[in-house]
């Protein structure tokens, strides 16, 4: 199982949530364009690195930000219900935050359209689970995810130089071992044999 996100990281999920809610009143495309466009945005990526601090501060300055990148578009004319757009912004913003992936390699795992289609079966589960039943439909496994969000992390600390070693050459483990073992053995023959009354 994951480690839940930290709690500012949560509220960067209920930030995104507001966002996507808004969305479904104030866009003029249709919404599964607008996902699209917010997962593979600036915006979507400054979040992704820092959850904290990502230049705006109200839903409809985020909103304002993706037109300026992207320009205004009423294409499409599906709009998905504010329930759904809500659920599916804590979640894609919820699945960033916990398994360390970027918002655009998440929408190429599922996209809008799709996602909106799992809301029924989906909504009502821990964004964890939902997450992994997603993955796992994929024929993609969570626990990888997982090894390759430690190695990640792994590969950081060692590019930081925060991190302390000690290298042992081979002979050196060999005359250490032999020296415990010899210990150990003398030990357990002193135990055996029988010394003076």
């Amino acid at each position: 199982m994951i480690a839940l996100p930290r709690e500012p990281d949560i509220a960067a999920c209920r930030f995104q949530a507001d966002v996507f809610e808004k969305s479904a009143s104030v866009c003029t495309c249709s919404s599964a364009v607008f996902v699209r466009r917010f997962m593979k945005s600036n915006l979507a990526k400054d979040m992704d690195t820092d959850p904290l601090s990502f230049g705006v501060s109200t839903p409809e300055a985020a909103l304002r930000l993706i037109e300026e990148e992207y320009g205004t578009s009423s294409y499409g004319s599906v709009r998905y219900s504010e329930e759904v757009l809500r659920w599916m912004g804590y979640l894609f913003r919820y699945w960033a935050s916990a398994y360390g992936e970027s918002s655009r390699n998440i929408y190429r795992i599922v996209g809008a359209r799709e996602l909106c289609g799992l809301f029924e079966a989906y909504h009502c589960l821990d964004p964890d689970q939902a997450i992994e039943r997603i993955l796992e439909s994929k024929g993609l496994n969570p626990q990888l995810n997982i090894i390759d969000k430690g190695v990640k992390e792994l590969r950081r600390i060692r590019n930081q130089g925060k991190y302390e070693y000690y290298i042992i050459e081979l002979p050196e483990l060999i005359q250490l071992s032999t020296e415990g073992s010899e210990g150990d053995a003398a030990e357990s023959a002193s135990e055996t044999t029988p010394g003076p009354k």
